[in-house]
């Protein structure tokens, strides 16, 4: 039960911040963090690398996820 309200938390608030994302595959990017339980900056269909990083940088400002590795880069 601690898992799935901690989870809920989490889904709740990645949508919540969701509509002040910017980029081409910000939409693309949140429902596959919904799906997945980890994804790597790389480029997306329509984003350069550079664009994708920008993306989960501002995510990870927001409070919607975080990072794993612990690393700046």
């Amino acid at each position: 039960i601690d898992l799935y309200n901690d989870l809920a938390r989490r889904a709740t608030r990645l949508l919540a911040v969701a509509p002040k994302l910017r980029g081409r595959d910000a939409g693309m990017m949140v429902a596959i963090l919904m799906v997945e339980d980890a994804q790597s900056t790389g480029a997306g269909k329509m984003a350069s690398d550079r664009s994708t990083r920008r993306l989960f940088e501002r995510l990870v400002s927001l409070g919607a996820v975080r990072e794993l590795t612990g690393r700046p880069t």
